[in-house]
């Protein structure tokens, strides 16, 4: 091993262990939590100081009035239209990289109070645990665990009365959502196109899929497996002839696009001009983030208009963002 790669080694596993030392006293009491990875984390009474890698969790946390908690979020915060708009603080922050390239040096190097995670990093958390420091491990891939997930970073940071009046919201919306639902006559099919292209569609077991059938349609992806962006076929498509194409929030391409994609041209959605594209004038609701509902209410808007109209979601989504992010949106961003 060459001299210049063992040294660093040594300075790396230093830090940690020294690391180690200055966290060994912060969890000595607190509260005792289950994340969404099953594991029981100790976390301290006075969780001040918040490091989060992930866009999920920083926007609940900020929902949760803990923006100024948090030393440092994910990488390329700057384009998260929510976090200029109701957080710009955080955009000084240090970053620690994202899920794909999480940087744990740096995360140690922070002597945070709590790291917030996804669950695909348990690996990470595992590490810094041993070295005393609380990490809790998040996985909002339904309704369900977007609720559960509220509440746990509630229960973390001790603001339970506001990550129940959020979770509060979230049900009363869910319940008008499923009462306008119930006695669809007809549920539409849907094709949602990944972020990178539209060769690759939202499979059953992920999140976009959820959205789709909650505003009461069929995601015709739900055939194929799989909790991430799946690479689809022209043929695959054309088989599955959508009755509406979804583009998300964040999409590296646009209702053009498609419409003038020539393989595409005899599909159902593109003869009948149904190709939409999801808000991203705020946040990418097509995500399990608290706004998320928006996604669900956006969606039912272009599925089922004579349900729940375009004037409806702007005036929710401007009290949604009142009440939550204490921020007065432009609704007419708001579009199909």
């Amino acid at each position: 091993m060459k001299i210049k790669q063992a040294l660093s080694i040594f300075i790396v596993f230093t830090m940690l262990a020294l690391s180690a030392c200055s966290h060994s006293e912060k969890v000595s009491t607190g509260v005792t939590v289950t994340d969404q990875a099953d594991r029981k984390v100790i976390i301290g009474e006075n969780v001040e100081e918040i490091v989060n890698c992930y866009y999920i969790s920083t926007s609940t946390c900020i929902a949760l009035g803990l923006t100024n908690r948090m030393t440092a979020v994910e990488s390329n915060a700057d384009i998260r239209p929510i976090y200029r708009l109701a957080a710009p603080e955080l955009l000084d922050l240090p970053a620690v990289g994202s899920p794909k390239e999480f940087n744990l040096e740096a995360c140690i190097d922070l002597n945070p109070d709590l790291i917030i995670l996804p669950k695909r990093l348990q690996d990470s958390a595992d590490t810094l645990t041993d070295l005393g420091i609380p990490v809790i491990l998040v996985n909002p891939e339904s309704h369900e665990e977007l609720i559960e997930m509220i509440s746990l970073i509630g229960d973390a940071t001790s603001t339970q009365d506001a990550a129940n009046h959020l979770v509060e919201y979230y049900n009363k919306e869910w319940k008008e959502i499923q009462d306008l639902t119930k006695n669809l006559q007809t549920t539409p099919s849907v094709y949602m196109g990944g972020n990178s292209s539209y060769l690759t569609t939202a499979p059953k077991d992920m999140y976009q899929s959820s959205i789709i059938g909650d505003a009461g349609g069929v995601n015709v992806g739900d055939a194929i497996d799989g909790t991430s962006w799946a690479e689809v076929s022209y043929e695959q498509i054309l088989e599955m002839n959508p009755e509406f194409f979804i583009i998300p929030s964040n999409a590296s391409y646009r209702k053009e696009d498609i419409m003038n994609d020539p393989h595409l041209a005899n599909i159902s959605a593109i003869t009948s001009k149904r190709v939409y594209q999801m808000p991203n004038d705020f946040e990418s609701w097509d995500s399990p983030i608290p706004s998320g509902i928006l996604g669900v209410k956006w969606l039912l808007s272009v599925l089922h208009e004579e349900l729940y109209s375009l004037d409806d979601l702007r005036q929710n989504a401007a009290d949604f963002y009142k009440e939550f992010y204490n921020l007065t949106i432009d609704t007419t961003l708001i579009a199909r």
